[in-house]
């Protein structure tokens, strides 16, 4: 069982009940992207237009106590737990600490998904993680959501459960997508331009279809890869197209292979040091024509000079350009990695005057 740590200035990470911030309001499900509908689940438990609901600081807890805003999720991802096989994730736990802090989240809960969790009745559920450990207050979850033993418990079930302690629950609708902004409705769709219901799964589609725009309009932001530059092989030097070697999380969720255009955020350690923006092109794959033998995520930044190994990069995703292939020849490959840049100045350009 992991220590209670925290990730950044203002979100406490918790896998056990020793040190948990309570009481809460709880926004419970997986999370996995913290996407449009992700957040509109998380809305309900945050603290109005910044204010605190119910104490007016976390040390004035004399006379009332402070209600922390907490996103409750399950650690591994239940599927990996039930089929035993890795999944990769939308955002790992970097990158969705810093989600939710965005969104005015105080806490984010890490129940470990074991045996033993798994077989708990809804009523049980309810009972040991909600009302004792968490001594929650409130509770939002999606219209879908299921918990306790085989899923048996539905979101109303846990409405009627905790009403039995007096704890409001907040259903909210499926998100859907419809032309340029999500609504509420409980349709299906097959494609985000037609009412198609907001889900980690249907990003995880567009993405791997490298339908990149649509994945970040669903997302409500860029899809984003967050690494540290590595000394890889350095031969996009010897071309003149020198590349930073991304090193990412190894449960990260990639795209379809191929090259994007992108604009790059060179992060500092320190956080009152605001990001340098540069604009870049990415490859994602193996490089046949060097006859790669792993994937990789390499970014060539358009003009720019300087070192950047160690340095961490967040790398946002905006167009898909051409899927990757094998050149006869490096010449062949530098005249196509020249034609991907100004393709992608035409692009970032134009998205940034959109």
């Amino acid at each position: 069982m992991l220590n209670l740590s925290q990730n950044g200035c203002s979100v406490w990470v918790a896998s056990s009940s020793v040190g948990l911030l309570t009481p809460t309001a709880v926004a419970l499900g997986k999370f996995d992207g913290v996407h449009l509908g992700h957040q509109r689940v998380i809305q309900p438990v945050l603290h109005p237009d910044g204010q605190l609901s119910v104490a007016s600081s976390p040390q004035s807890k004399e006379n009332q106590e402070y209600i922390y805003s907490t996103v409750v999720t399950f650690d591994p991802h239940p599927q990996e737990f039930f089929t035993g096989q890795p999944r990769s994730l939308l955002t790992p736990l970097d990158e969705k600490v810093q989600q939710l802090r965005s969104l005015g989240v105080e806490q984010l809960v890490l129940l470990p998904f074991d045996k033993e969790l798994s077989a708990l009745t809804p009523e049980e559920f309810v009972q040991k993680i909600l009302v004792q450990q968490l001594r929650c207050q409130q509770i939002s979850i999606g219209q879908d959501f299921c918990f306790g033993e085989k899923r048996s418990g539905t979101a109303k079930d846990l409405q009627l459960i905790a009403a039995k302690h007096n704890i409001p629950v907040t259903i909210v609708p499926l998100q859907t997508y419809t032309g340029n902004s999500p609504t509420e409705s409980s349709c299906l769709g097959t494609n985000p331009t037609q009412d198609a219901r907001i889900s980690t799964s249907l990003i995880r589609q567009t993405l791997e279809q490298g339908d990149i725009e649509n994945a970040n309009l669903l997302l409500g932001r860029p899809y984003t890869l967050l690494g540290v530059v590595v000394q890889g092989q350095q031969l996009g030097r010897t071309i003149g197209f020198p590349t930073a070697n991304l090193q990412l999380p190894k449960e990260k969720f990639l795209p379809r292979q191929g090259v994007y255009a992108v604009r790059v955020f060179i992060l500092s350690e320190t956080s009152d040091v605001a990001p340098s923006e540069s604009l870049g092109v990415m490859n994602i794959g193996n490089r046949p024509t060097v006859n790669g033998t792993y994937s990789s995520a390499e970014v060539h930044l358009l003009d720019w000079s300087d070192d950047l190994y160690g340095k961490k990069l967040a790398v946002e995703l905006v167009k898909f350009l051409r899927p990757e292939q094998k050149f006869a020849s490096l010449e062949a490959l530098k005249t196509q990695i020249q034609l991907d840049c100004v393709v992608a100045k035409e692009v970032l350009s134009a998205e940034a005057q959109s």
